[in-house]
């Protein structure tokens, strides 16, 4: 894993271990740590696929401004996993294609 747990400036960044799920794989986590950063330090580089060209999607901006860090997060589509810090039990999936917006619980 490539946590960074003792930062020259910042001090101590590794906090309480939790288990989150990727696809149904469990996963160690730290407190604090956002879904993509969690995964990028479990060696998980490959977040969905882009829709039009269908090529690998990862982290980029890190900061909520683009959306190649949209994945589904317990069930909600398409969420920016660069912002959402992590919680015990989490489950977490790429988003492979568009969220289905037209449906029952939808109002459709």
């Amino acid at each position: 894993m490539m946590h960074i747990e003792r930062h020259p400036i910042l001090g101590q960044q590794v906090n309480e271990p939790i288990t989150i799920y990727f696809n149904g794989k469990p996963l160690k986590a730290y407190k604090k740590q956002s879904v993509a950063s969690a995964l990028f330090a479990n060696g998980i580089k490959k977040l969905g696929q882009s829709r039009k060209l269908v090529q690998p999607r990862g982290l980029f901006c890190s900061r909520g401004r683009c959306c190649s860090c949209y994945m589904t997060v317990n069930g909600e589509d398409h969420v920016r996993t660069c912002m959402v810090m992590v919680e015990d039990g989490m489950e977490i999936s790429p988003n492979l294609e568009d969220p289905d917006v037209r449906s029952e619980i939808h109002g459709d």
